[in-house]
């Protein structure tokens, strides 16, 4: 039994916690912070709730797989999860509204050529063949195995199978998602159904992979879900299986150095002064986190995927609203951008700024525990915000409830108030420099997308979380957590499950 520090109690940390200790190994968790989760918290007001971190989850696999291992109680039984239908509602720069079914593609097609026409379903059906395909040829490499040594393929190497396109004579074949859209989708609003994948993480579209395919494969694949009370309970539902699990939490206590021992990490130091010996350390932090613990001792190795730097990060208005939730209303509504290039140029261009109108995502949960009866509504909007941004949090937040207003007509006659959640909120819950986000890992792009390997040079240090493979998201936390404790149970040659 080796005894194991884990820094921080973000979901990929407490993930590897959980399975370590189910394999018996002694665990105590550090977090520098009064609570766990990561960026996943919840903002309680006069019997208002609401999330302040991701608002649903993709691939609930995941998480299954994790309660599955780690104790009799499946994830069902400790948390009640809620297939969203719609999966998303759309409405575009010309006014089109459509309504997209939860994990069907056939459905999905069928919802496109009602509202935009047979010619555009039949191109996205077909984007949706070559996306999958990609999805075949990265998913293993990119979530279920830890990172290759010779990662150098998956960055030269592009899964996904673009078609050819002429043009003057010559032929070409997309390479970023921007031209997927244009060359092969060919309907600015398949384009901005599209990029909005990409923009969600505070991805330029026009500098992305044609390999990010693979983001609104994984949603229209296998769905999205919603964990009723707020998806704060799923932190929580992984927090009491860790404890269930005997491990240990330590809150307020802040990791400040990661001790080496004859060439090994051998446990860590805390803000207070205090000394946690370890056998093995296992950190749940950013990379630049994990830098100011590596004391000037490089921890990535030479040829080491360079650990990318967060571009972008979120804002979220959290509202409460008089008057019940309209019967049919869709959970999720994305209002995009009245004006692309105006959008890309304002978040990707040398300013990186929020534009007045951006795209935007409208969580309308179906869900009585978070308002405080059914004659009130709680409502989220998020866009994301380059790190760094100038304007006020003020100002941001009226133009997203402006923006919202598309999707949730009279909002501001029914708003009681609103709560602002801002890049500096996050850096706070996360430690995350400006409250930068990770991306998922992707293929391609000469590797700048992947992240770096959960082992490194320090024997008997791993990484684990949203800044190492397989990268941020919900889902890709819980393969993190599932990747590092097969590397320390199995060693080494661990090649993720099977």
């Amino acid at each position: 039994m080796a005894r194991i520090a884990v820094i921080g109690a973000g979901m990929g940390a407490m993930a590897a916690a959980a399975r370590l200790a189910v394999a018996g190994h002694r665990v105590v968790v550090y977090e520098r912070t009064e609570t766990y989760g990561g960026a996943l918290r919840r903002v309680e007001r006069d019997g208002f709730s609401f999330d302040t971190g991701p608002g649903l989850l993709p691939l609930p696999a995941v998480y299954r797989d994790l309660f599955v291992k780690t104790g009799r109680e499946p994830l069902e039984a400790c948390v009640e999860l809620v297939q969203v239908d719609p999966s998303s509602h759309h409405v575009f720069a010309d006014g089109t509204r459509l309504s997209l079914p939860n994990a069907s593609r056939a459905g999905v097609v069928s919802a496109l050529e009602e509202t935009l026409g047979a010619s555009a379903a039949r191109r996205w059906g077909d984007f949706l063949v070559r996306a999958r395909e990609a999805w075949d040829r990265s998913r293993r490499p990119l979530l279920e195995e830890p990172l290759w040594p010779n990662w150098q393929v998956l960055a030269e190497r592009e899964p996904y199978p673009a078609v050819p396109h002429k043009r003057l004579l010559r032929t070409r074949t997309a390479g970023t998602l921007a031209e997927v859209g244009a060359w092969e989708l060919r309907d600015p609003r398949l384009t901005a159904l599209l990029e909005s994948h990409a923009l969600a993480y505070g991805l330029d579209p026009r500098a992305t992979p044609a390999s990010a395919a693979v983001l609104p494969y994984m949603e229209h694949a296998f769905g999205t879900w919603y964990v009723r009370g707020g998806m704060r309970e799923l932190a929580r539902a992984v927090y009491e299986r860790c404890l269930a699990r005997r491990v240990e939490f330590r809150f307020g206590a802040e990791a400040v150095g990661v001790l080496e021992k004859d060439g090994r990490a051998a446990g860590v130091e805390l803000a207070d002064g205090t000394v946690a010996e370890a056998d093995l350390v296992v950190a749940g932090v950013p990379g630049e986190v994990l830098d100011r613990l590596g004391r000037g001792t490089r921890v990535r190795g030479a040829g080491e995927v360079p650990a990318p730097r967060g571009r972008a990060s979120r804002m979220t208005v959290l509202m409460a609203l008089r008057g019940g939730r309209p019967r049919g209303t869709p959970h999720r509504t994305v209002v995009h951008a009245e004006d692309r290039e105006t959008e890309l140029e304002s978040l990707f261009g040398p300013s990186g700024d929020l534009p007045a109108r951006p795209t935007v995502t409208v969580l309308r949960p179906d869900d009585p525990a978070v308002v405080p009866d059914d004659a009130h509504e709680a409502v989220t909007v998020t866009a994301v915000l380059p790190v760094g941004a100038g304007g006020t949090p003020d100002v941001h937040a009226e133009n997203l409830i402006a923006v919202a207003e598309r999707a949730v007509p009279g909002l501001r006659g029914r708003l009681l108030r609103h709560e602002v959640h801002t890049p500096a909120d996050i850096a706070g819950e996360t430690g995350a420099e400006g409250g930068a986000v990770p991306v998922p890992a992707l293929a391609a792009a000469g590797g700048r997308l992947l992240q770096p390997s959960n082992s490194t040079r320090l024997p008997g240090l791993f990484t684990v979380g949203g800044w190492s493979h397989p990268g941020g998201g919900l889902p890709h936390a819980g393969m993190s957590g599932a990747l590092v404790a097969g590397l320390i149970v199995e060693g080494p040659e661990f090649r993720g499950s099977q």
